[in-house]
């Protein structure tokens, strides 16, 4: 039988409930300032003086709730996998489309991405994106999105609709006259071959993990740069590719949090796989290749036998995307 009570009489209730259960799962109480009373409950007093539900907790079994969460939320259902799926669809489209479009502004882009995001049926935007002009893209988590667009910079666009509470994750980057120099189409071409490999590693018969694809990526990366003309000596791939690969991903951008790269990617989880290099103004370098940041991102759902990429909708060849604005 189902019972309800006034929450606000939680405090006479709750020890009897918590009493009876042969465990209770929970991460708190922790530390957290509140004003509100019913927080201030559950998050309890210190260490050394219990509160709340601190002191009720004190002669139960409690367990870690975050990595039972993890577990439930890592392998998704075919119900979640279609939300994921029409977030992806509906978010490439409008990718797609803003490659075909000229933007003066990083605003104007953002603002036309958020509209198209939601027209497209998405719910809205999955996070606050990033829209990056020229040498904006070396800085990763970039969101100041307010600055000019000039003819001849690349911009790198890292956005994604939100559709019944499940995300999708794009990055692309694509020239802002919608013609690719031929440095940046050499720099382009390195990483999208190597995204195009792990893309296709992104199934459960191939063994792998993410932490294992990273390595992948870092091999293409190193041989692809050097043959391009980069000095790939020492530490020059952690300064020009000083991300991971990827990440899970499902309810939030960044999914399960602390579940493991380590662990053999089965089916049922998405990631996503999104190498990048990111070149800075140095001597180090070379000079037709700094302050230019490239990155290619796709969301993807490991099968048995297959990836299944979720946003196969925003193109990504140089000669589908010059193709756009040829039309």
């Amino acid at each position: 039988m189902r019972r309800v009570y006034d929450i606000n009489r939680v405090h006479a209730h709750l020890p009897d409930i918590v009493g009876s259960a042969r465990a209770v799962y929970t991460d708190l109480p922790g530390s957290l300032k509140s004003k509100s009373a019913f927080t201030r409950y559950f998050y309890g007093g210190s260490d050394a003086k219990p509160e709340g539900f601190a002191k009720i907790l004190k002669d139960s079994k409690v367990q870690p709730l975050r990595p039972t969460m993890n577990e439930v939320r890592m392998f998704k259902s075919e119900a979640e996998i279609r939300n994921m799926r029409r977030a992806g669809q509906a978010s490439g489209r409008v990718y797609t489309e803003a490659m075909r479009q000229h933007f003066d502004t990083e605003k104007h882009m953002w603002n036309y991405l958020e509209y198209g995001f939601r027209t497209q049926g998405c719910d809205g935007s999955a996070y606050v994106p990033v829209v990056a002009g020229g040498r904006h893209a070396l800085s990763i988590h970039y969101v100041r999105n307010d600055d000019t667009l000039k003819d001849g910079d690349l911009v790198l666009v890292d956005a994604g609709g939100e559709y019944g509470g499940y995300i999708t994750d794009i990055t692309r980057t694509w020239p802002v006259n919608g013609k690719f120099s031929d440095p940046q189409r050499d720099l382009y071409e390195t990483i999208l071959k190597v995204q195009r490999s792990c893309v296709a590693l992104c199934r459960a018969d191939a063994d792998v993990t993410l932490d294992k694809l990273h390595k992948i990526a870092e091999n293409g990366l190193r041989q692809g740069l050097a043959q391009i003309g980069f000095d790939m000596s020492g530490k020059a791939l952690e300064t020009l590719f000083p991300h991971h690969l990827g990440h899970y991903i499902g309810l939030d951008v960044h999914d399960s949090p602390g579940y493991p790269r380590t662990g053999r990617l089965r089916a049922g989880q998405c990631i996503t796989i999104e190498p990048g290099i990111y070149v800075p103004d140095d001597d180090r370098w070379p000079a037709h290749f700094r302050g230019t940041g490239i990155r290619i991102e796709d969301s993807v759902c490991i099968q048995e036998e297959s990836p299944l990429v979720l946003t196969t909708e925003a193109v990504k060849e140089v000669v589908d995307i010059e193709a756009l604005r040829q039309r």
